[in-house]
């Protein structure tokens, strides 16, 4: 069909101009590199917020990039380039860096951000593929995009070089974070909500706690620890020896010896020993993992051999860990 091989052309064209970026990022003398480098320096000694500005799609590329660069620990917002001429240059401040990005460099509607930019003093950092325009010269730091086509030839609509500017703005948003060491823990906290915040749980954000624990001691009659099963609703019990964690008995194990007496049994003639356990900061997708392989329904949580808590595969998946 026309319309596919007009797509695979679009995805053939912008894979391009990204293999030109890469080539110059993996060149350490190249423009890109160097302003790169800058950039991050800039970026890292700023005490403020880095204010991305730009105008129609290069406007829409800065959101996106205010936003990643928000989700990983660096504070950023966009400011529209209409805006800012009309009361917004306000939100821009002495201690701030500013992204602007234009491909043509020209874009008119930047001129009150650039000026202001230079009346205060404000590093300004500029994305565009026009080294030479207005935003190159005015820009203390210019990371120019390479010469690539458009992958739209009949209007030349930007779209390679949207997908290239998307591009320098993650690797900009990913080496901060790298440099500033950021970490899971870290990016959880700024995604408590949706399925990646859930991925990012740890068990001891999930596990049940205290006097939910249900825990007998070694030598408590097996009727007494089915009554303390059937009240604690896990479908299993742990069993310990003094404050450690020595055994397990499950719903299974007691249906495993239904035929025998076990009025005057006590508790380790029918538990699992050395049971399977996670720690509290375990990732809570790991956790799900483990109960997935091999096929139990809850995990108890231990500290130095300690019960701590209790995971239930149930608690997992209500909050969409995967």
């Amino acid at each position: 069909m026309r319309a596919l091989e007009k797509a695979a052309d679009v995805v053939g064209c912008e894979a391009e101009g990204l293999r030109v970026l890469k080539s110059a990022f993996d060149d350490e003398n190249s423009a890109m590199s160097r302003a790169f480098v800058e950039a991050i320096d800039a970026i890292s000694h700023t005490p403020g917020r880095v204010v991305v500005t730009g105008m129609g799609k290069s406007g829409h590329v800065g959101r996106k990039i205010a936003a990643t660069l928000a989700s990983t620990g660096q504070p950023a917002s966009y400011v529209h380039p209409g805006e800012a001429s009309h009361g917004d240059l306000g939100m821009i401040g002495e201690s701030d860096v500013v992204l602007a990005i234009s491909n043509s460099g020209e874009t008119p509607e930047l001129g009150d951000i650039l000026s202001y930019c230079s009346r205060f003093g404000i590093p300004l950092i500029g994305i565009t593929s026009a080294p030479d325009s207005s935003l190159g010269r005015a820009a203390d730091v210019i990371l120019p995009l390479p010469p690539a086509g458009e992958a739209c030839s009949e209007t030349h609509a930007p779209t390679t070089s949207t997908t290239m500017t998307m591009v320098v703005g993650d690797a900009l948003a990913v080496a901060l974070l790298t440099a500033r060491g950021f970490t899971g823990d870290d990016f959880r906290t700024f995604h408590p909500g949706g399925k990646l915040g859930a991925t990012l749980r740890r068990v001891s954000d999930l596990m049940h706690d205290g006097r939910e624990l249900p825990l007998v001691p070694l030598g408590t009659p097996v009727p007494e620890a089915v009554r303390r099963l059937t009240e604690g609703g896990f479908g299993c019990i742990g069993v310990i020896e003094g404050e450690r964690l020595v055994g397990i008995i499950t719903d299974g194990d007691i249906r495993r010896h239904l035929g025998d007496d076990l009025s005057r049994v006590a508790v380790e003639r029918v538990m699992t020993r050395n049971p399977k356990t996670v720690r509290p900061d375990t990732l809570a997708a790991e956790a799900l993992g483990v109960l997935s392989r091999t096929r139990i329904t809850a995990l108890f949580v231990v500290e130095d051999e300690r019960p701590v808590g209790l995971l239930h595969v149930h608690d997992c998946l209500q909050l969409g860990v995967m």
